[in-house]
This record gives C-alpha cells, structure tokens and sequence, in this order.
C-alpha cells in the first residue's frame, strides 16, 4: 500500500508517485526540469476568461474528490491505479488532496485534482467531458491559490495543454528553492470559495 504519510514526504522533497503501465507498479519521479506554473503569470484566454464570466457551469470545491480521481483515471495507459486512487482518496481525508469539480444540469462534466501542503499546490490531472470544462475548473483554481496567498503551483511536466496555461521549465535546484519556500508558509486551501 502507497501510505498517505510517505507521499507527503515525496512531494515534500520533490518526489511524486505515478503506476507504470501496465503493470501499475509505483514509481518516484522528481523531473529536472520541473514544469510550474507560475501564479503571477498565468495565461487565461480572452475567450476562456468570457466563457467563465458566463457562468454556464457550477463550480464546487471538495465534494466530490473521488468522483474527479477516478474520471481522471478513465484513459488509455493510465498512471493513476487503483492503488493512486485509494491513496489520494486518503490522502483527501486527511485534507491534504483537493478537487475542483465542473457541474452542468446536475452532472459532474469536469474537474481536477492536487495535493496542497504549506503554500504550494501540486496539481495531478484533470478531465473533461464538456469542451472546456476542465480549463474553467483551472481558472478557479487559480483564483482559490491566489486568493489564499500559495507561491507555487507545480504541474510536474509540460505540455502543449499546460503550456498554453502558462506552464514554464524551470531546473531542479530552482524548483527546490521555491518549494523550500512555499512549504514553510501556512496556507490552508479547504473550504474553497470564489
């Protein structure tokens, strides 16, 4: 069993867990570069940013944790396992893995997931069955961190989705100065609301 307390201390130092397909077995990866994103620049489409003015969809924060992971999971050569799941899960009861779900006429139709300690948020996965859906989940996001004062958002590795975010590569040791600094402050990013 992947314990809740040593994938803290993973990401604590730098390390997250992902399940090798097919086999699912448990791997640490601490990437070098890193992919972040950082708060003070984030990109928001004109577009997006008037989709989500619109309000065609409800947001909600934390209440529907295990519904988001495992949508999340539902791909093809998938590293979130029963196993990640169980764990986040946990993980969530302990209040220290987050959801931000997506919700049209009553159906959960996108979100995302991470794990937030100290001021740093590490964002897992997201999905989307509704064009967008997951992007607006990310816009909230984003306005829960900032509001609440998190310095560092970490998605772990770029790409082309991630980068039209705003996602940057940054080396390892940069990476290790902003989460030293990110951890040492008391942030708490529960009862989410904007």
């Amino acid at each position: 069993m992947l314990l809740p307390s040593v994938v803290l201390i993973g990401y604590e130092n730098g390390y997250f867990p992902m399940a090798e397909p097919p086999t699912e077995r448990i791997v640490w990866h601490r990437p070098d570069p890193r992919a972040i994103i950082p708060l003070d620049r984030v990109h928001i489409a004109r577009s997006l940013r008037r989709l989500v003015q619109r309000r065609p969809f409800e947001i909600t924060f934390d209440t529907s944790f295990d519904d988001v992971i495992t949508a999340c999971a539902i791909r093809e050569d998938s590293w979130i396992s029963p196993e990640i799941v169980d764990t986040y899960c946990a993980l969530h009861e302990l209040g220290h893995a987050h959801s931000v779900e997506v919700w049209q006429d009553e159906r959960l139709v996108g979100g995302l997931y991470g794990v937030s300690i100290g001021g740093a948020f590490f964002g897992e996965s997201m999905f989307s069955h509704v064009s967008n859906a997951s992007k607006v989940a990310f816009v909230h996001l984003i306005a829960a961190l900032q509001q609440r004062g998190f310095t560092l958002l970490d998605t772990q590795y770029i790409n082309d989705h991630t980068q039209s975010l705003g996602a940057v590569e940054i080396s390892d040791a940069g990476y290790q100065v902003m989460l030293k600094h990110a951890l040492a402050l008391d942030r708490t990013f529960g009862d989410a609301r904007i």
